[in-house]
């Protein structure tokens, strides 16, 4: 599981808090400076980091807490997940059947809750929409609607997540021939996903179970005795720095809608 924060687009606060920041951040430090006493020295850090917060335009509690007030940009209408913020897991399964059967299989959400524990229900409500209920931590549940936003048939699905819902997240699953491997698919999962509280509330989420990606890794091989007659694949494997370089040309708005536009300025 890999943490995702802002880093070409720091910007996670509006313009009004930037300047109520500023000015803020302003009388605090001088004050602080003027009282000469470990009192005055606390407010003029305090100062000093709302002068930051209102310079830079990025508050740090913010990210931790996967929030933001700063407009999400061109593309917040089609994407779901603001640029390089939330988690991400990134895993390929190799799966002894032909491409076909597995894309039809994964096609079918209704067989998602066969194999990932953690779903409850899949249900189809329309034209490329669903709706999932999912359990979470603490006995509780969280619910979202999903549309598919791209689909090339035997080779790619991708989703997002649509507006209200309890996660916001997005992703997409690649189908390939294995190399090497007649009448064997090679399955590539992205997901991404920005949990309640951000990456504070996945932190508290996994003191209660699983972090996410042996979350994965354990639905991903439970796939594998679906399609290899009950013998768990030692082949679920998180992407190579190599395959990162190589595939980073899939992950663009099209299949994996995580992000704003590439033209995104804020």
């Amino acid at each position: 599981m890999e943490v995702i924060t802002h880093h070409k687009n720091a910007v996670n606060i509006s313009q009004t808090e930037r300047i109520i920041s500023a000015i803020g951040g302003g009388i605090l430090a001088s004050t602080g400076l003027m009282k000469r006493s470990p009192t005055g020295l606390a407010l003029a850090l305090i100062g000093g980091d709302l002068l930051r917060r209102g310079i830079t335009g990025h508050s740090y509690t913010y990210e931790a807490f996967g929030l933001r007030t700063a407009p999400r940009g061109q593309g917040a209408a089609t994407t779901s997940i603001p640029y390089e913020l939330g988690l991400r897991v990134d895993r390929i399964v190799t799966l002894g059947r032909p491409r076909e059967e597995v894309y039809r299989f994964w096609r079918d959400l209704r067989n998602l809750p066969r194999f990932m524990k953690y779903i409850s229900s899949v249900t189809e409500t329309g034209r490329n929409r669903s709706h999932w209920v999912v359990k979470a931590p603490a006995g509780r549940t969280v619910e979202w609607d999903a549309v598919i936003i791209n689909e090339i048939p035997d080779e790619l699905i991708a989703w997002r997540s649509l507006k209200g819902a309890d996660v916001d997240n997005a992703g997409s699953v690649w189908f390939r021939d294995a190399p090497g491997r007649t009448g064997a698919t090679e399955v590539q999962i992205e997901l991404q996903y920005n949990p309640p509280a951000g990456a504070v509330g996945a932190l508290l989420a996994s003191l209660w179970g699983k972090e996410p990606s042996q979350q994965i890794d354990e639905d991903l091989s439970r796939l594998s005795q679906l399609f290899d007659d009950g013998v768990p694949s030692p082949s679920v494997r998180e992407f190579s720095a190599h395959e990162q370089r190589d595939r980073v040309q899939d992950a663009s708005e099209a299949s994996f809608p995580a992000s704003d536009a590439p033209a995104y300025h804020p």
